[in-house]
């Protein structure tokens, strides 16, 4: 008797799905966002465009979502609490800078803020999918830090955010300077000064 056992579309999906993202991914880096097509990402990921389309509605989406995925599988978004919110944000910091000083990201990510900046719907996602969560997540940890007195009360959380990477965005963003520990730490710094209780 054999056993012959049909596919399972669900499974076939999703592994799809990821050689999709991870195909994106490896363009995005070695090509550049504007010289990666559907088409390339498709041949890349042995899929047809048809099956992209069927799932983004765009380049910009698929590399978005590229992105996403290499944090799925996290229950939700947590900055440590070790109760120093000075050394949490020190470590939440320096890890920061080292990502956006790592070339493997850094190209990548530049892309996706370049097509940021010119597709409204894509910015939209972005602030539903990955900044919004982030900033919720950065702003328990400062409340946290409210209640234990280590933050003003009344600090606005969305200006302390922006005190914290405002500088750090820019600095990447104009490659201005170099992206060190020793920078995330002054910015943690001059934050925690400005918001001392």
């Amino acid at each position: 008797m054999s056993s012959t056992r049909k596919p399972n579309p669900a499974r076939r999906s999703e592994r799809s799905r990821k050689a999709v993202l991870a195909a994106a991914r490896e363009l995005v880096s070695e090509l550049g966002y504007a010289k990666v097509t559907i088409e390339a990402i498709a041949a890349r990921a042995g899929v047809g465009k048809q099956t992209i389309y069927r799932w983004w509605p765009s380049k910009g989406a698929v590399i978005f979502d590229s992105f996403l995925a290499l944090s799925e599988g996290e229950e939700g978004v947590r900055l440590p609490d070790t109760g120093d919110i000075e050394a949490d944000l020190r470590t939440v910091m320096r890890a920061t800078v080292a990502e956006f000083a790592d070339p493997a990201f850094e190209t990548p990510l530049r892309a996706l803020n370049t097509q940021i900046i010119d597709d409204p719907d894509l910015a939209g996602l972005y602030r539903e999918k990955l900044a919004g969560p982030l900033d919720q997540a950065k702003k328990e940890r400062l409340r946290s830090a409210q209640r234990a007195g280590q933050l003003r009360a009344d600090a606005d959380l969305d200006l302390v955010l922006e005190v914290l990477y405002a500088p750090l965005y820019q600095r990447w963003l104009h490659r201005s300077g170099p992206l060190s520990p020793e920078y995330a730490d002054a910015l943690v710094d001059v934050a925690l000064r400005a918001f001392a209780p």
